[in-house]
């Protein structure tokens, strides 16, 4: 069997520094039983959930309200062909507790687009995987 050394597995730990340091992932859902792709800036909290702050009316709400959501960061560098994907895998529920709402509006993510009355969504991180792709040199 061919051994790669240019993918190597990344622990919780390690995916969840990475992913901290980007700032903008993307929500893969269904949407009317077919995937869906957004791309979203986030936060992750202290409790390593992902945080989303969005629009309370917006189609993304209503479509992952508590259901089961991936969610996936990378960084990647074409000219030395390597990087890093992390994918967190999780249940995504709006944020109804008054206080916990009050704190992220202090320490959460602020939205990137223009929202009133903004909801958060929390990405529970029950499964994070994530692996690296160090730089290798063409063979063509």
């Amino acid at each position: 069997m061919f051994k790669n050394d240019a993918f190597r597995a990344l622990d919780r730990q390690e995916c969840l520094r990475l992913l901290a340091k980007v700032p903008v992932g993307r929500v893969v859902y269904t949407r009317q039983a077919l995937p869906a792709v957004l791309p979203v800036n986030f936060s992750l909290d202290a409790d390593t959930s992902v945080v989303l702050r969005t629009s309370p009316d917006s189609d993304l709400v209503r479509a992952i309200d508590g259901v089961v959501v991936g969610f996936e960061g990378d960084e990647f560098d074409a000219a030395t062909r390597s990087g890093w994907s992390v994918v967190v895998t999780g249940r995504a529920t709006v944020v109804t507790d008054p206080a916990e709402h009050e704190r992220l509006s202090q320490e959460g993510p602020v939205s990137w687009m223009p929202v009133r009355d903004a909801v958060f969504v929390r990405i529970e991180s029950e499964l994070v995987t994530g692996r690296e792709l160090r730089g290798t040199r063409s063979v063509w």
